[in-house]
């Protein structure tokens, strides 16, 4: 199973090549409130892709210095496809590692496969994903939780909950 960085490189190399630098700030606004994704890790991540031939890349001067821009290779396509299409465990139950795999799902070709990940989601939305907190004996039960700032961040996180569940199935309904 790909890491988000890995996913993300590949996703925003399927829309049009791109530099380093254009694609870590592409992630960055992806993520939002996100950690920043650090020139180190891309570049890791960037020399493993060619390496595999996930990715290729070229090199131009722009303004006296070098430019590597990067594009994703047939085996790139197939690999973020296959990634897709198979989501499942924390890719699929984790909302910041989910968003990023709805926001390159319109790069599987077919719409049963799109449809398969998207019923997957919602079934995953039917466990108990409204109990967030734990006292060690099982989940708690968020009605019980004293501090109102932590409710409200129960609350945000419920309306959220039904908010993507109501669009899932409506989807998945047309």
């Amino acid at each position: 199973m790909m890491n988000t960085i890995e996913l993300m490189t590949l996703g925003f190399l399927s829309e049009e090549p791109l530099c380093g630098y254009r694609l870590r700030k592409k992630m960055e606004q992806l993520q939002g409130y996100m950690q920043a994704v650090s020139d180190g890790t891309l570049h890791s991540v960037t020399n493993k892709f060619v390496k595999a031939g996930y990715i290729g890349e070229t090199f131009t001067v722009v303004n006296g210095r070098r430019l590597r821009e990067f594009h994703l290779e047939p085996a790139g396509r197939e690999r973020l496809i296959e990634e897709l299409k198979n989501t499942s465990g924390y890719n699929l139950t984790n909302i910041t590692k989910w968003a990023v795999v709805l926001s390159f799902l319109s790069v599987i070709p077919d719409e049963a496969d799109r449809r398969a990940v998207l019923q997957r989601r919602l079934d995953s939305l039917g466990s108990d994903v409204r109990r967030l907190y734990s006292d060690g004996e099982g989940p708690i039960d968020n009605d019980k939780v004293a501090d109102k700032y932590r409710r409200a961040v129960l609350m945000i996180h419920d309306a959220e909950i039904d908010a993507e569940r109501q669009w899932l199935e409506r989807e998945l309904d047309a």
